[in-house]
């Protein structure tokens, strides 16, 4: 933030001020004022002095998402509905950043934690730009629905694109590092010194278990749920959100668990969330969840007082919906009663109060970020940073990098299509890099040939390639796009139902024509365009060189430039498996773990969680542990400079029930050629917590445990030690 310490000091003097006038009497302050309106009470304070003056009405009407001003109070209006999933999402222009489950793949949280520092930095503007129109909509204030921690335990759900993959150690620091970038505080989580107010609420979803189907999710009850599966992969994300990183919000899930609707489950919310974790911040429903205890869906309520009577009982603060409007008529008939509600709406209204957002502009610090930052250089830079770590090398026969001016043809659907790039709940960039834009700035004499679909061919492999000609190098930019994959979406593609795929395959008439080039001699670069994990064992033999770009962002097209042509030298790891056929794949409705995700996946993938190859190769030696800390030497054996990531995993030997292995640590190194270090990675006891099936806790359970260390998980490229725990 620009010319942050004169902001800060002039802010100081204000609240200065406001303070001695509140003391002394001095006639700066309304001798008429209320305690609610006192910017010297704690909120706390000043939501028990506001609470007592409301009557039902209101009250229910400031637990929906559209909470309208109450003028009599001088009550602002407030949406509790907004996104910035990757960037401020639909709410005119914003920095669109590389989707989440690319961010995921850079296992760079501190850029990450940069990525929201400035995301936030842009919510802040825009919020105060609508509050000065005088009319606050959806997408305009300043509580964010995001991130979304859910495991994503199976690649066909077309929202794992929002995910930050598949392992609970790193979708908790990708997670922490979003929470903390929004709400306002350091890294690790150290009060910036920037104003007293929260800078915005970020929110944990979708609570407590969640990924998936798409076109059953408001209807679905989960039968089979191990306690082992629930405490060692579902909740620790949910736990490090709360516990460490403060999270303002919790997002409730649309589906049942055994037969309990997750917006009104006793345990999760009260037991777990609020007793066992601590969870002092407020709770708001999925968008329509609430309504869906109806009889028509979850039948677990016959009407919407007795539906919204559940919810707030449980916890559920803030419905996203109208049916909590039957909440007067549920007090009435003695479902719920006043001072039930009035407990929910405390919470709301004390996030309300440490946003600032009763008070004068002037006490706010957050609120002198200059209008410049939206899309500015600087964010933009930060869009490419993240979106050149995304990228994943999975295959390169010596064909990469290209050398600059390298006589190329590409085609392929998402070449061009800028919209593609974005991902879903996106903003809308300033401009966007497409990736035939950022292919011609380093070959300029490249030509794009059209009609190689998503999904169907506009044109035969043999006007292809007569188009072609003699030229040698294929780029086809290929794979999904988020029209075919998302939220609750109509598709009527084959291999895709209602946002999520029934096959994890490319689309034939990409395959078909991969084959075809292959068969006419040309060596192609297979770029891969997806929300998460994609079946590619033909490409192996079809393709010369295979990347992963996933939805790259504004700056996707340049970032991916960069790699074909050496710019950037790669160093994106998978935070998902890649596995070979749909066939591997459990179930679609089995929320049990087994036989999923590399942790528990028996078969052999196609590419491994963690995998990803560079333009130089490095040695890792094996670890030594002693005293929580893991040491391990790394050398650069190649010729160019290169980041490499070093991956810690862990496996009680004793537990014959359990992961196969679990990530527990990681860091990354930059090594010039020949270099090398000796890198430190803190392990200390806690990171062998893991299921104990005798007392049915997590807690360390003493013996001896396996750790590996390697730069993907799978077994061959692991170096192993067994460490004694006490």
């Amino acid at each position: 933030m620009p010319n942050l310490k004169r902001i800060i000091a002039d802010t100081m003097k204000k609240r200065i001020v406001i303070l001695v006038a509140a003391c002394f009497g001095v006639g700066v302050v309304n001798a008429q004022m209320l305690p609610y309106q006192d910017a010297t009470l704690s909120a706390g304070q000043r939501a028990d002095d506001l609470l007592s003056r409301l009557t039902l009405d209101e009250k229910v009407s400031l637990m929906m998402n559209n909470s309208p001003a109450i003028e009599r109070l001088g009550v602002p209006e407030f949406n509790w509905w907004n996104e910035a999933l990757h960037g401020i999402g639909r709410n005119g222009v914003a920095t669109v950043f590389p989707i989440t489950m690319a961010m995921a793949a850079s296992w760079d949280d501190v850029l990450l934690h940069k990525v929201f520092t400035a995301v936030s930095d842009e919510a802040r503007v825009k919020a105060l730009q609508a509050k000065r129109t005088g009319e606050i909509k959806r997408y305009q204030s300043l509580s964010f629905w995001t991130p979304n921690i859910n495991i994503f335990r199976d690649p066909r759900w077309g929202r794992g694109q929002e995910t930050y993959g598949e392992d609970p150690y790193l979708t908790s620091k990708m997670g922490l590092a979003v929470v903390r970038g929004l709400q306002g505080v350091g890294y690790n989580g150290e009060d910036l010194g920037i104003s007293p107010y929260r800078k915005l609420l970020a929110c944990a979803k979708h609570f407590a278990v969640h990924s998936g189907p798409e076109w059953n999710r408001h209807t679905f009850n989960i039968e089979e749920l191990p306690e082992r599966d629930l405490w060692e992969t579902y909740l620790p994300a949910f736990k490090a959100l709360v516990v460490q990183g403060k999270v303002a919000e919790v997002m409730c899930a649309y589906q049942r668990v055994y037969g309990e609707a997750c917006c009104a489950h006793t345990r999760y919310e009260q037991q777990i969330l609020r007793k066992e974790w601590g969870f002092d911040g407020l709770v708001t429903s999925d968008c329509g969840a609430i309504r869906d205890f109806l009889p028509e869906r979850h039948n677990v309520a016959r009407d919407g007082a007795e539906a919204s009577a559940k919810a707030v009982l449980t916890g559920t603060d803030v419905e996203c919906g109208s049916t909590y409007k039957n909440l007067p008529e549920a007090v009435r008939r003695g479902d719920i009663s006043e001072s039930d509600i009035d407990k929910s709406l405390r919470r709301l209204l004390v996030a309300r109060f440490e946003l600032g957002d009763f008070d004068d502009d002037s006490l706010v610090a957050w609120t002198k970020i200059p209008e410049s930052v939206v899309a500015s250089k600087e964010h933009k830079q930060l869009a490419l940073d993240m979106a050149r770590k995304s990228i994943v090398l999975l295959k390169n026969d010596d064909i990469l990098p290209l050398r600059k001016g390298h006589d190329i043809v590409v085609v392929g659907a998402n070449a061009t299509d800028s919209v593609m790039m974005w991902g879903n709940y996106s903003g809308f960039p300033s401009h966007t890099v497409t990736a035939m834009e950022g292919i011609k700035r380093f070959a300029p004499n490249a030509k794009f040939i059209g009609g190689c679909g998503l999904t169907r061919n506009e044109t035969t492999a043999d006007s292809l390639l007569q188009k072609i000609g003699n030229t040698e190098t294929v780029i086809f930019i290929g794979g999904i796009s988020p029209k075919l994959e998302g939220e609750e979406m109509k598709v009527s593609e084959e291999g895709f139902k209602g946002g999520d795929r029934t096959s994890i395959e490319l689309p034939k008439a990409q395959r078909d024509m991969l084959n075809a080039l292959k068969r006419a001699g040309k060596n192609v670069v297979f770029v891969n365009c997806s929300g998460s994990a994609m079946a590619l064992v033909p490409e192996q033999k079809s393709c010369a060189a295979i990347i992963q770009a996933w939805y790259g962002g504004e700056q996707g097209g340049e970032a991916l430039a960069e790699v074909l042509f050496g710019q950037y030298n790669p160093s994106g790891k998978l935070p998902v498996t890649f596995y070979r056929s749909t066939d591997d794949l459990p179930d679609f409705l089995d929320y049990t773990m087994k036989n999923r995700t590399y942790r528990y996946f028996t078969g052999k993938a196609l590419y491994p969680f963690g995998y990803g190859l560079s333009y130089t190769t490095f040695y890792i030696s094996k670890p030594k542990y002693e005293d929580g800390n893991l040491q391990v030497s790394v050398k650069n054996t190649g010729k160019v400079s290169g980041t490499e990531t070093l991956q810690v995993y862990v496996r009680n030997t004793a537990d014959k029930e359990g992961p196969l292995k679990t990530l527990r640590g990681y860091k990354q190194v930059t090594l010039t050629p020949g270099e090398q270090q000796t890198v430190s990675i803190d392990l200390p006891r806690e990171s062998f917590e893991g299921w104990d099936s005798q007392t049915n806790t997590m807690r360390v359970v003493p013996g001896k445990y396996e750790v590996m260390v390697g730069n993907s998980s799978s077994d061959d490229s692991l170096k192993k030690i067994i460490v004694e725990i006490n």
